[in-house]
């Protein structure tokens, strides 16, 4: 049973130039912690990520949603979580103040995610082994579907798991030769030109095969010459991502993108407004064969469904702590399977809870091994951070989700 619940409001300052983006100049990395204990003394950690200002707010709203997980079992919980999650979503006053987004909907991540984590560590397994290990249904039980069913019905998600069963075993694989990581420090915001060329360059030292480049300057042709920096460094066979953080009109990013071609990049990341699904329909269509790739601020599955069914996305990028946690991360993973776009998750967490989400992906839904995004910043204060070694992604052993923090 859950005896104890505590919520942690956890900041932790950059160094100078690290973490910024077009939009996003002088970001302090934080959580909001939901930590769950039970009557074994087991105690979860589960983690929503902001920038900063505002963090004690989803701090606030994660208590709101914790303190219903009172003198519950952990495994009775997890039996039908789908209809708790749903439940609490759409609590009738807290619903108004999103619905399924904003400041209530990261508290509810946090408070999911820590009950996945203590699934976990009841079980004594390491989350992604929990995952992988459960029956179709048993992960569609996890799950809230509503809102979905013109796309993705129970019936159809129970169906695409089973359907991987067949050809799992060839995918295990990836547990001992670990997942593929890309480096998205080597161009933060705020870096000067020697930086991000000097950060290319120990990127590949390291052995990342593919690298990401913060863009949406003022001035475009920073931004060109930026990019051309680290293609030049890279070289043709690196693959190289530009994140534009949402910066440009959609005037301004199809001018940009047109003229950003000529450097090859992998994909295009948030280049306008994250709600105006109808503008990335626009750009995807005007910038072709470059591909976009969305997600670090939808907030929900409900969005994802409208770029899914526009098909303007060619990459996915859900978030475990920006979503409603785990459950909805994997609802989002099963639509992305249906329509057939490839998951490459943004990482709030720094990777350390998607680490086991993107082994779920691939093992059990058939998603192919990418890579996964890599920030080293937070390494420090995590008891158990990921581990990189030749820019792969060495699979976590340790029981729970590794999402405590020291």
């Amino acid at each position: 049973m859950i005896k104890r619940i505590e919520i942690a409001d956890k900041r932790f300052p950059l160094s100078v130039g690290a973490g910024s983006d077009a939009i996003h100049k002088d970001p302090v990395y934080s959580y909001a912690q939901t930590q769950l204990t039970d009557d074994n003394g087991i105690t979860s950690s589960g983690l929503a990520f902001t920038v900063g200002a505002g963090n004690e707010l989803v701090c606030q709203a994660a208590k709101f949603y914790a303190e219903k997980l009172k003198d519950r079992d952990i495994e009775e919980l997890m039996s039908d979580f789908g209809s708790w999650f749903k439940s609490s979503s759409n609590e009738q006053q807290f619903r108004w103040l999103g619905p399924h987004k904003g400041v209530v909907h990261l508290g509810l991540a946090s408070v999911t995610n820590a009950c996945y984590d203590l699934w976990a560590k009841k079980r004594g397994v390491p989350l992604w082994k929990l995952l992988i290990d459960l029956s179709a249904e048993e992960i569609v039980n996890t799950l809230d579907l509503s809102y979905l069913e013109d796309v993705l019905t129970r019936e159809d998600a129970i169906d695409l798991l089973e359907e991987q069963q067949a050809t799992r075993q060839q995918r295990e694989a990836v547990i001992k030769s670990g997942y593929p990581g890309y480096d998205t420090s080597v161009g933060w915001f705020n870096y000067d030109d020697e930086k991000v060329r000097t950060n290319c360059k120990a990127a590949i030292d390291a052995g990342f095969t593919a690298m990401k480049l913060k863009v949406g300057s003022t001035d475009p042709q920073r931004d060109i010459r930026r990019a051309n920096i680290v293609r030049e460094t890279a070289g043709d066979d690196i693959k190289v991502m530009l994140d534009a953080n949402q910066q440009w009109t959609l005037p301004q990013a199809i001018s940009i993108c047109n003229e950003l071609k000529k450097m090859n990049p992998y994909w295009v990341e948030e280049p306008t407004h994250p709600d105006d699904v109808l503008a990335h329909q626009t750009l995807a269509e005007a910038i072709n064969p470059v591909k976009l790739a969305l997600g670090e601020h939808v907030p929900n599955r409900i969005l994802f469904k409208n770029y899914l069914q526009t098909g303007c996305a060619g990459f996915i990028q859900v978030d475990a702590v920006r979503v409603g946690g785990v459950s909805e991360f994997i609802t989002v993973s099963l639509l992305c399977k249906k329509f057939g776009v490839p998951v490459v998750p943004h990482v709030g967490d720094m990777g350390q809870l998607h680490q086991h989400l993107v082994l779920f992906n691939h093992i059990a839904m058939g998603h192919e091994a990418l890579f996964l995004e890599h920030i080293p910043h937070l390494k420090e204060h995590f008891v158990h951070p990921v581990k990189i070694e030749t820019g792969v992604y060495i699979t976590p052993q340790e029981v729970g989700s590794s999402c405590d923090l020291k």
